[in-house]
């Protein structure tokens, strides 16, 4: 509570004391309220106090503050609108006089209090402050206290609004600003804070103001040399650098400032906002006086010439003019080479190149849109007599979207959009930094680039594959239809292939009879092949009786000539009629007879020419028996004996019909049944 307010409380209980005191005699006009509260911005009109009065009294008003009451009948009424923040007083005595005929009473005292409502806002002395704070200042620091004002005199509340928590007030009545966390000037320059304020009680009304802080940089880093790299430990900040690289010719003195990568030597303030002066000095490897320094710009010249060979490192020291102490070094190493008298050249001005848009990423350039030859660049050096100089680097200047290797191929770093990029390479000698340029133009094409030969796209592919199918589906039917012609002829195709395959293994082929291989007479005694003659057969047909028979076989033997060849004979020996036995010599007449002699015969006979075969009995040809080739073992049997050098040639033809395999039918262990026959060949 305030001294105002306590003083009206005072006069107010002081003032009840005296009212009490006179209204305790008699009087002609009485109220049951001697203190009544009245609230500012009142209306005119409004009852403050009724009164009683007896019978003849009349009422004057005697003393009226502010003339802001008067009398309506027995009421004490407002006829004027207080304002309390207006008063000095809040506590209003009105003194009434009650008089009759004869008779007048002691004064009437009514103490009007006046009571401050909440009807004005709060206020601040300014809509925008501006204020400054040192960086890194420790948190909880004292930066400013900015207060509203009430005329209503009630409490007021407050609240800040900082974007990043930057600072804070000591409390919601008291609004003094802190430091809530660092403050660095590289990341937060400035912070725009709002200061709300809100009275009490309701109806509530608010004000805001807005608040600038500047954060002052203050001298707390070296220089930086640039370019470099901006790292943060803690806190703190610090800027790395590489240091600087360049060439010097041997025995020449350079007249102007040395070009050194990347850029000339340069140092800023590491307080940007203070942007102190930098100066600059040489520390170390300049003990020849070869270089000198420009104290203010750091440009190096030579004062004279380089004349031997090596690397040179030169120390730099940058520092602040107003604070030497503040400082930092770097490094400049200089290469000495033998001075270059030409420049690497590209052997062409401009080159063109296509890319499809759809080409990954690492891919290279082509030449032309017909063909898949990568587009190269090249370069060449005339103080190189094969032009060829090992030591140059090709780039391209202004682009990420592209880049060359060491041999000139261009590659695509990243997807590229459908377009021409116009771009600029360089080739330089890495060793002298000397270059030279030549333009490059890139189209990318929208859809996949077409081989070489034409220019055929995914639609032509697509037709050309139709075709092929259909061609290939007319074959497939062609293939199916010889098939099924074959299949329907398949008895005499299995029997011709049977036929040839035994007549191989009689003769014995190129490589001797196959062991192992099993065949089948299914052919050979079907109902369908009408001249043929089973086994049984032909061991009944009646058997040659003297070596001067020419032929003792049946008319109908004689006439197979024609027919499949029954059971190992050869084409040789059916495709033609015998010779007459007249014409031929004994030798041949032998032959002769061997060759129209029966096939099979019961009885066994160890002569020269037979071999023996063993069938087993009762061979049924409806049956079809599977018959097993037994290979020879290739010895000669008893009796078997050349008769002298004139028959070799004869025996060459006897031996492959002697070395006929023998053939038994499967038949499981039941060998007791087989019947031994033999062949007069």
């Amino acid at each position: 509570m305030d001294l105002k307010h306590l003083n009206l409380t005072l006069r107010t209980a002081f003032c009840l004391l005296v009212v009490f005191s006179i209204n305790a005699s008699g009087q002609l006009c009485t109220t049951e309220t001697n203190s009544p509260v009245f609230k500012e911005n009142n209306t005119i009109g409004q009852v403050v106090a009724e009164i009683t009065v007896q019978d003849g009294v009349t009422m004057n008003i005697i003393t009226n503050p502010e003339e802001a009451f008067g009398l309506n009948g027995t009421n004490l009424v407002a006829v004027k609108v207080l304002d309390y923040e207006t008063l000095d007083n809040n506590i209003l005595l009105v003194e009434i006089q009650c008089t009759r005929p004869g008779e007048t009473s002691p004064l009437l005292r009514i103490i009007v209090t006046v009571e401050d409502i909440n009807d004005n806002p709060p206020v601040f002395a300014q809509s925008h402050y501006q204020l400054e704070v040192p960086e890194l200042s420790p948190i909880g620091t004292s930066v400013e206290k900015i207060e509203a004002t009430d005329l209503d005199k009630f409490p007021l509340n407050y609240t800040l609004h900082s974007p990043m928590g930057e600072f804070r007030l000591q409390s919601y009545l008291n609004p003094l600003i802190l430091v809530n966390k660092n403050l660095d000037y590289d990341t937060t320059p400035e912070v725009t804070l709002m200061l709300y304020v809100e009275d009490s009680p309701p109806p509530v009304h608010t004000a805001s103001a807005t608040i600038t802080v500047t954060i002052t940089d203050i001298n707390n880093r070296p220089p930086w040399f640039q370019p470099c790299t901006e790292t943060l430990i803690g806190i703190s900040k610090i800027c790395l650098n590489t240091g600087y690289q360049g060439t010097v010719n041997l025995t020449e003195q350079a007249t102007e400032a040395l070009t050194l990568e990347p850029g000339p030597v340069h140092a800023i303030d590491g307080d940007k906002g203070r942007n102190d002066p930098i100066n600059y000095r040489l520390l170390s490897g300049n003990e020849d006086g070869i270089f000198s320094i420009d104290p203010n710009s750091g440009d190096i010249t030579m004062l004279k010439a380089v004349d031997v060979a090596g690397p040179i490192v030169l120390t730099v020291m940058a520092y602040e003019q107003l604070t030497p102490d503040m400082f930092a070094t770097t490094t400049v190493t200089l290469q000495v080479v033998i001075k270059s008298l030409h420049p690497p050249k590209f052997v062409k001005s401009s080159y063109e190149g296509f890319i499809s848009e759809d080409a990954d990423v690492g891919s290279m350039v082509l030449e032309s849109k017909n063909s898949n030859k990568p587009l190269q660049v090249l370069a060449t050096d005339d103080d190189f007599a094969d032009g060829k100089n090992p030591s140059i680097a090709y780039e391209v200047v202004g682009s990420n979207d592209f880049r060359i290797t060491t041999e000139g191929f261009i590659l695509i770093v990243r997807s590229l959009a459908p377009g021409t990029a116009d771009l600029q390479m360089r080739v330089a000698d890495t060793t002298n930094g000397e270059f030279s340029t030549a333009s490059l133009s890139v189209e990318v094409t929208p859809d996949g680039l077409p081989g070489p030969g034409g220019d055929f796209g995914s639609e032509d592919m697509a037709a050309l594959g139709a075709t092929l199918a259909v061609v290939l589906l007319i074959c497939l039917v062609i293939i199916g239809v010889l098939v099924y012609r074959v299949k329907r002829n398949s008895s005499d195709w299995k029997k011709l292939s049977e036929a040839s395959i035994f007549r191989s293994t009689l003769n014995g082929g190129s490589a001797g009879p196959k062991d192992g291989v099993q065949y089948i007479n299914d052919g050979f005694q079907g109902d369908e092949d009408k001249g043929s003659l089973n086994s049984k057969e032909a061991a009944e047909l009646p058997l040659p009786q003297g070596p001067g028979l020419k032929r003792s076989v049946p008319e109908e033997l004689e006439k197979q000539s024609s027919a499949p060849v029954p059971l190992g004979l050869s084409s040789s020996d059916t495709s033609s009629p015998p010779e007459d036995s007249s014409s031929l010599s004994p030798s041949d007449t032998t032959d002769s007879e061997k060759e129209v002699k029966p096939i099979l015969t019961k009885e066994r006979r160890m002569e020269d020419g037979y071999k023996a075969v063993w069938f087993k009995q009762d061979i049924d040809p409806s049956v079809k028996e599977e018959v097993v080739i037994i290979p020879d073992s290739g010895e000669m049997d008893v009796g078997q004996e050349d008769d002298d050098d004139d028959d070799d040639e004869e025996e060459e033809e006897e031996e492959g019909v002697t070395g006929m395999n023998r053939f038994a039918r499967r038949s499981g262990s039941d060998s007791e049944d087989e019947e031994t026959m033999t062949s007069d060949l």
